[in-house]
């Protein structure tokens, strides 16, 4: 299909528009036009997990997906953003088993949770990217992570921790399934990587 635009995801912000939501910012692969999605706590912390390569101790629901898909042999081709109606985003999911493909019909951010686990291609229709894309700017990033995030305030506590002791405090989230906290955590500990 020529009139799709391939996708990457940019990362999570909080939503301004739905208190309590957060906002999946997804980027035009080859062009400065982005997607705004708002999405729920839940899809937040899932597709949070994956952007940080957090693998929890137990399966969480989109993982014990792509589990079941691949035991039987199913992989997702890609999914794509078809509709925008009344500020819903709806998307499908393109399946192949080998023999024959199917599409889905799934909820915008379990099809990009599951797409980022399972390094699946992303697109949107070009007239989605026209009427819901924003053209980015620079200071509109400044507020988007690769995770699930809050306010710099949390963060400083995290800065002032040893290595030793993030990577306790990271065990002890992971465990305790508090994956929002692990996600800020690892990225305290990438910053520092980064910054080696």
């Amino acid at each position: 299909m020529e009139n799709r635009i391939k996708l990457k995801v940019l990362g999570l912000t909080y939503s301004q528009v739905k208190k309590g939501a957060y906002a999946l910012v997804l980027a035009e692969e080859e062009g400065p036009r982005r997607i705004p999605v708002v999405i729920g706590v839940a899809e937040a912390q899932s597709i949070a997990i994956s952007l940080e390569g957090i693998i929890p101790p137990r399966p969480i629901t989109h993982d014990l997906f792509v589990s079941f898909a691949h035991g039987f042999g199913i992989r997702l081709k890609e999914v794509c953003i078809y509709k925008f109606e009344n500020g819903v985003f709806s998307s499908e999911m393109v399946f192949d088993d080998g023999t024959r493909e199917i599409r889905v019909d799934a909820r915008t951010s379990d099809a990009i949770a599951i797409a980022l686990r399972t390094r699946s291609d992303i697109y949107v229709m070009q007239d989605i990217i026209e009427e819901a894309g924003f053209i980015y700017e620079e200071s509109d990033e400044k507020n988007i992570v690769r995770g699930d995030h809050e306010p710099a305030q949390k963060d400083r506590g995290l800065s002032s921790c040893s290595r030793k002791e993030l990577k306790e405090k990271l065990e002890k989230a992971i465990a305790e399934e508090a994956y929002e906290e692990a996600a800020r955590i690892q990225e305290e500990l990438n910053k520092r990587d980064n910054r080696l």
